[in-house]
C-alpha cells in the first residue's frame, strides 16, 4: 500500500483478521472463574488470596520471555495487591513509597496487578488471544470484579486526582459494565 502511485494516500482494510486475535480453544485460564459476589472487602480478601495463587504461572511467562511489565509502583506483587485490597476496604492508605502522590501509587499498584495477571494468564504453550484474557481478568478474577468496584468508589470521592485516575486508567472503556 505504501508503493501505490495511483492517487491519493488511502487507508484500505486488509480483508485478513490478524491471527492473534483468534480465541486459542486450547486454552485454560490458570484460575477458574471466581464468583465475585459479595462485598467489596469480602473482593478485597479474595484478590489478595489469588495473587499466589498465580506465582507460578507468572514466573512460566518471565522464563518464556525473559522479562516483565510488572514493577511500576515499585513494590513487590503481593504489596502492590495488600494496597489495592486495602483501598478496596475503605482504608485510602497513604503511599508507601516517598515522591509518589497516593494517587499515582494506587495508579501504578493497579497497573502492575493487571501486567501481573495477564502475563500469568499468557504463561504456558497456548497462545491465548486478547480477548480471551481480558474476559478472564475482568469477568472471571476478583481482581477484575474488585478494580471495578474500586472504580466506583473512586468515582465517588471528593478527590478530584482520585475521579481523573478512576475515570481513565482503572478499567478500560471496553471493559466497562453497563449500570443496571
Amino acid at each position: 500500500m505504501l508503493e501505490r502511485e495511483d492517487g491519493p494516500v488511502v487507508i484500505e482494510d486488509s480483508p485478513d483478521d490478524d491471527p492473534r486475535a483468534q480465541p486459542d480453544p486450547a486454552w485454560r485460564p490458570p484460575l477458574d472463574p471466581v464468583a465475585a459476589n459479595g462485598s467489596v472487602g469480602a473482593l478485597a480478601g479474595l484478590l489478595e488470596a489469588e495473587i499466589p495463587r498465580l506465582q507460578e504461572a507468572h514466573q512460566r511467562w518471565q522464563g518464556q520471555h525473559a522479562r516483565s511489565a510488572v514493577g511500576l509502583s515499585g513494590l513487590s506483587v503481593a504489596d502492590a495487591g495488600r494496597y489495592v485490597a486495602d483501598w478496596l476496604r475503605g482504608k485510602g492508605p497513604p503511599s508507601p513509597r516517598d515522591g509518589y502522590s497516593v494517587p499515582l501509587l494506587l495508579r501504578f499498584a493497579i497497573d502492575d496487578l493487571k501486567a501481573y495477571y495477564l502475563e500469568a494468564a499468557a504463561g504456558g504453550a497456548s497462545k491465548p488471544s486478547s480477548h480471551q484474557l481480558g474476559d478472564w481478568l475482568w469477568n472471571g478474577t476478583a481482581a477484575g470484579a474488585g478494580l471495578h468496584a474500586l472504580r466506583e468508589a473512586c468515582l465517588a470521592s471528593d478527590d478530584e486526582r482520585l475521579k481523573l485516575i478512576a475515570g481513565n486508567f482503572i478499567v478500560p472503556a471496553a471493559r466497562m459494565r453497563q449500570a443496571g
